[in-house]
């Protein structure tokens, strides 16, 4: 028997909200398969099976608020069946709650953990939970406040637990910026490139001579990443930010990158993102865009070691072959984990990505 538990999908969450269910005792899952939908401090997440197995038994219903790593599924391994399955140790049996009372406690957003049952054997009827909401009567949760509050509390523990080091580099993009103009010129307009895919695909790249920028701190060891799972920060219509990731950056072609980046964005705006997407990132990348500043100096997103900031491309002064003239350029930042690697191997690293962005070609 598999017990299937919620998943962590990211640092800065603690517990998730049963949305939806996706699957229904006696359904065949797969690998990879969506299971429920469960609300986060930040967006609706589409929860993905790691296993292949049988629905047995849902444990937790629609409107329940439970704690990352709470069992919500039980499933038949494959092979195994019901009569010979073993039962994984249970907790104290779940409280008798009356289908009136659960579905009013998630209208009306009452914690059921928080009540004492009135009823026969102590079960939770509809009289209980409308008292308890007359009594803890509270105003609507602002969710961009929420939002706000996941967000330092990640940021916060990354600066307590994470020796950051800042680097910076100013990078020509003129090659990068012609070629680009180029290309675009040979593609139709709903599928031209924009310049944030060549800087995904350099980081991605620049990851693969500099392993440890690509990876996760865990249990005071760095593991190194087998791809680049690049998380692409996101700013929300609501407030706030996001950063699913994008998966093997190195290995796809600009043409593809373009369009999964715009699906991710309309997607993480329409909340609407896959668990495997906010669980993957192993390097995060925030590029502030035409209407940012300068440059940016991110705080690394735990278990991650590094994360690759840059700012707004513009043109500024810049010597060439002993003559001042203006040069398209952009402000790369590197926050690193001295855990996990050092300012010279960091230095080393923003060198490689400027290399390769002045070889668009190869990207």
């Amino acid at each position: 028997m598999i017990e299937f538990k919620l998943p962590s999908l990211g640092a800065d969450m603690d517990e998730g909200k049963l949305l939806e269910w996706k699957i229904h005792p006696g359904d065949t899952v797969k690998r990879g398969d969506i299971v429920a939908i469960v609300d986060t401090a930040k967006a609706a997440v589409d929860v993905e099976s790691w296993v292949d197995g049988t629905v047995r038994q849902l444990l937790i219903d629609i409107g329940d608020k439970v704690p990352v790593g709470t069992p919500i599924a039980l499933l038949l391994a494959p092979g195994e069946t019901a009569e010979n399955a073993v039962l994984p140790a249970r907790g104290a049996e779940r409280r008798r709650i009356s289908p009136a009372a659960r579905k009013r406690a998630g209208e009306l957003g009452v914690d059921l953990a928080s009540l004492s049952g009135s009823g026969a054997e102590g079960a939770i009827t509809l009289q209980d939970v409308e008292a308890k909401a007359v009594a803890t009567a509270t105003p609507a949760p602002d969710r961009g406040a929420e939002m706000r509050r996941a967000i330092a509390a990640a940021m916060s523990r990354s600066k307590r637990e994470i020796p950051h080091y800042y680097l910076a580099d100013t990078i020509p993009l003129r090659p990068a910026l012609a070629w680009l103009e180029r290309r675009n010129a040979e593609l139709p307009v709903t599928e031209r490139l924009l310049p944030a895919v060549l800087l995904l695909k350099a980081v991605a790249l620049a990851t693969r001579r500099y392993p440890e920028m690509n990876g996760h701190w865990i249990d005071g060891a760095f593991h190194a990443a087998p791809a680049a799972h690049l998380g692409v920060a996101i700013s929300l219509r609501q407030g706030g930010l996001i950063a699913p990731a994008l998966h093997d950056v190195a290995a796809k072609p600009l043409e593809v990158l373009m369009h999964e980046l715009t699906d991710l964005v309309q997607r993480a705006r329409a909340g609407s993102l896959r668990s495997s997407e906010m669980a993957d990132p192993t390097l995060t990348v925030t590029n502030l865009g035409e209407q940012g500043s300068e440059s940016v100096f991110g705080v690394i997103y735990p278990p991650q070691v590094a994360l690759v900031g840059f700012g707004k491309v513009m043109e500024r002064p810049w010597v060439e072959q002993g003559q001042c003239v203006a040069m398209p350029s952009v402000i790369a930042s590197l926050s690193g984990d001295h855990r996990a690697s050092d300012g010279h191997r960091g230095a080393l690293f923003l060198a490689e990505i400027r290399q390769l962005l002045q070889q668009p070609d190869a990207l």
